[in-house]
């Protein structure tokens, strides 16, 4: 069996799934001559295709395919159980698939008390199913596109639990939070702000979770001024852009939770177990120099202090120092100079 890549189309996100491709024999209706046809197994349907033309003979919805001879071989298909037309397969892999997605579209039937179609319906659940049994990656790719902002914001709140197992609780002294949200809201605007937290130990760089949270350590408070931690938090508000974190929490969650997610809305109670030790240990996402300088330069936060702080050498960050929007000016002050004392205190209370 050959796996080919699916094209691109619009409105779906089912179209980047991998194909699978096989032969059969084709009866348009019980009386007609079998014709050997391509089978090939698409974003939602089963399509028939002439093996020399590449001429389409047929569509049929995978959902409603059904086995007419179920424990035989070759195994017999058709569209429903009183089509005419029917397909001949011999192709294991090929069987295999067909009979996930019967199965799946049986379990996506309603059942009371569950949350099942809360992020999709139950035809798209059928065919994420077979996104499993061909190529989990993608399954792992569509639940991360497919969770709603509440849930993604939960989800990063339960990794935010288990990384201060590790860390320590986040810094939440009394004058320091609210300085803290004031620095963000001047950087970010106030739609739209991401939850800053600082760690008090065990993280050497800043991070970001789903839901918007952004985990600063605490080296950075001791900066002579906020323009250091305003950059880290700008950077990696940045980086989270083309780095979806809840990618790397459903890779440790493991397949099956990642389709619990899907179909039910929910990951297990111990899906994030020992995720801290696994988030501690990734390297930073790396952000090309001219998308950062754009960045700093659109929200007025000078960009050297930052990247001095990332490596005080200046060596491997020298695209950044000498690209700073304002190399050479002197900004107006990210906050006032009390603001930025009761901030450095939010760790201490």
């Amino acid at each position: 069996m050959k796996r080919r890549a699916g094209r691109q189309a619009t409105g779906t996100a089912l179209a980047r799934y991998q194909r699978l491709e096989c032969t059969g024999l084709w009866r348009d209706t019980p009386e007609a001559q079998r014709r050997e046809v391509v089978v090939r197994m698409g974003e939602a349907t089963l399509m028939l295709t002439d093996p020399r033309s590449e001429e389409v003979l047929s569509h049929w919805s995978l959902p409603a395919v059904r086995r007419l001879n179920a424990g035989q071989r070759p195994a017999l298909f058709g569209p429903g159980e009183d089509a005419l037309e029917t397909v001949e397969i011999e192709d294991e892999d090929m069987i295999a698939a067909l009979k996930t997605v019967a199965a799946a579209v049986r379990a996506a039937k309603p059942h009371p008390g569950r949350l099942r179609g809360v992020l999709i319906g139950g035809t798209l659940t059928a065919i994420l199913a077979v996104a499993a049994f061909v190529v989990p990656g993608v399954l792992v790719s569509h639940t991360a596109k497919a969770v709603p902002a509440a849930k993604r914001a939960e989800i990063g709140q339960r990794a935010l639990d288990d990384i201060t197992r590790l860390t320590g609780a986040p810094c939440d002294g009394d004058l320091g939070l609210p300085a803290l949200a004031s620095l963000a809201e001047r950087v970010f605007g106030a739609e739209n702000t991401p939850i800053l937290y600082v760690l008090p130990e065990g993280l050497s760089r800043p991070a970001h979770l789903p839901g918007g949270l952004i985990l600063l350590p605490k080296s950075l408070i001791d900066e002579e001024s906020p323009d250091a931690l305003a950059g880290a938090a700008l950077a990696e508000s940045v980086a989270a852009q083309g780095s979806d974190p809840l990618l790397d929490i459903l890779d440790h969650a493991g397949l099956k939770a990642s389709f619990d997610l899907l179909t039910s809305g929910e990951l297990p109670a111990d899906a994030l177990d020992g995720y801290g030790e696994e988030f501690l240990r990734q390297l930073p996402v790396t952000v090309p120099d001219a998308e950062m300088i754009a960045a700093f330069e659109a929200a007025q936060v000078p960009l050297s202090p930052y990247a001095r702080w990332r490596d005080p050498s200046g060596e491997s960050v020298k695209g950044l120092i000498e690209g700073d929007p304002f190399k050479g000016l002197i900004p107006s002050p990210l906050m006032p100079d009390d603001d930025w004392i009761a901030l450095q205190s939010v760790c201490s209370g």
